[in-house]
């Protein structure tokens, strides 16, 4: 094991790990590129990743990159339930579980194999998938595990049927696999820390395990990016309240509640739309029936200088997301000074209270969720200040909590309490 206190050798495993793409995928980059400038860091990563991360010109520092191929699995396994849940990203993803453990088990053997001829690693660690049913097996290289931040273990709202039934929630059942796949594994009892974004994530732990459990929301924010910038002229008869909206189309994000309080409004309004998705043709022609789509600018998918651009010409971000785990889009508004909209369920009900912007309660189902999005959208108009002072509040909190940098300190103090510890029994 190195001696050397402040460059401990990492194996970061990284499943979904692309740059300039939305998500996960960009959580697992943040943490390889972040890292490997600073420890001497080892990627394992999918195959399919591979094109993206050489044009962003990795492997950075001293770090090393291995690729797993799986696509002889993946891509007919993806395609079949592609067709069979067109609609629901979710299924999908859960679904889709069966392709992380052959890769988990090709990494194990591939990394066995390197143990064999001398080549170790201090610690590893697991970031993505961030899903608890993304459960590892890399215990058996005999190094501290950490796992996550995981974020998962939302239970489906019972307020909104018509919506968890377009996303196919039925199917999230599923997720209980996940203890029985944890016992015959045994990836929580063998980690050294299992770092937990949400309450939620932290309930679906075996209790027993939780004295190892630590909190640290999965998402982060790149600060150099996602800058402050001066709030707009307030709202007025000549100056519409112009509200953004940055996510995936998916139908548990819940714009066409934000679409109905849009018509209900009688004050000048612009709506920007960032994202798209299989339910594109479905949204626009509800704008198209409220009268309201010239009020939109459907801009479709785009990077985040694009979004930046947006967020500091918006008075506000809107996401009435019924069932966010996450929410990553919340901590680039925050970061650039913008009050957020959100829904109190989830991943928002950690991140946002009444200092940075406003939770919606979910109880009431759609028509109260509406009626509270007309009420607040309302009193941006009414009262600016309070809402520019949102804004401010929510960049000092972003630099304070969220950073990437913040959090990578806050992981290498975790690597090093570990070892610390592992020193200390080993004599």
């Amino acid at each position: 094991m190195s001696t050397n206190k402040s460059k401990p050798r990492v194996l970061l495993s990284a499943y979904q790990c692309v740059p300039r793409m939305e998500a996960v995928s960009q959580i697992g980059w943040q943490w390889y590129c972040r890292l490997s400038r600073r420890v001497p860091t080892t990627l394992v990563t999918h195959i399919r990743n591979r094109t993206d991360i050489l044009k962003a010109g990795a492997p950075f520092a001293d770090s090393e990159i291995i690729f797993i191929d799986t696509e002889w699995f993946a891509k007919r396994y993806y395609n079949l339930i592609c067709k069979l849940f067109p609609n629901s990203e979710h299924a999908r993803d859960l679904l889709f579980s069966p392709d992380f453990y052959l890769f988990d088990w090709l990494t194990i053997r591939q990394l066995k194999a390197r143990q064999r001829t001398g080549e170790d690693w201090d610690i590893i660690h697991s970031v993505t998938p961030v899903s608890p049913m993304a459960l590892t097996r890399l215990h058996v290289l005999k190094k501290p595990v950490i796992l996550g931040p995981w974020n998962g273990g939302l239970k489906n709202p019972t307020t909104f049927p018509e919506i968890m039934r377009e996303d196919s929630g039925w199917l999230y059942s599923i997720r209980r696999l996940g203890s029985l796949i944890n016992l015959v594994f045994g990836t929580t009892k063998h980690a050294a820390t299992i770092l937990t974004a949400t309450k939620a994530t932290l309930e679906i732990v075996p209790e027993r395990h939780h004295s190892h459990c630590r909190y640290l929301i999965e998402n982060g924010v790149d600060l150099d990016i996602f800058t402050p910038a001066p709030w707009p002229a307030p709202p007025s008869s000549n100056n519409p309240l112009h509200i953004l909206f940055v996510a995936r189309f998916q139908p548990f994000k819940g714009l066409p509640m934000l679409l109905e309080a849009i018509a209900r409004l009688q004050q000048p309004i612009k709506l920007t739309v960032i994202g798209d998705g299989v339910l594109r043709d479905k949204w626009h022609d509800i704008a198209k029936k409220l009268n309201i789509n010239q009020l939109i600018n459907w801009m479709g998918p785009k990077l985040s200088t694009e979004i930046v651009k947006q967020l500091h010409t918006s008075h506000v971000l809107c996401l009435p997301s019924v069932r966010e785990s996450g929410g990553a889009v919340l901590l680039e508004a925050m970061a650039c000074a913008r009050p957020v909209l959100t829904i109190k369920y989830g991943g928002p009900a950690e991140v946002v209270d009444d200092e940075v912007g406003y939770v919606i309660p979910p109880d009431g189902g759609a028509p109260a969720i509406i009626d509270s999005l007309v009420d607040s959208l309302q009193d941006i108009i009414l009262h600016p200040e309070i809402w520019q002072k949102r804004g401010e509040v929510g960049r000092q909190r972003a630099v304070e909590m969220y950073g990437w940098e913040a959090k990578i300190e806050q992981v290498l103090d975790l690597y090093q309490e570990i070892l610390d510890k592992e020193r200390l029994l080993s004599k």
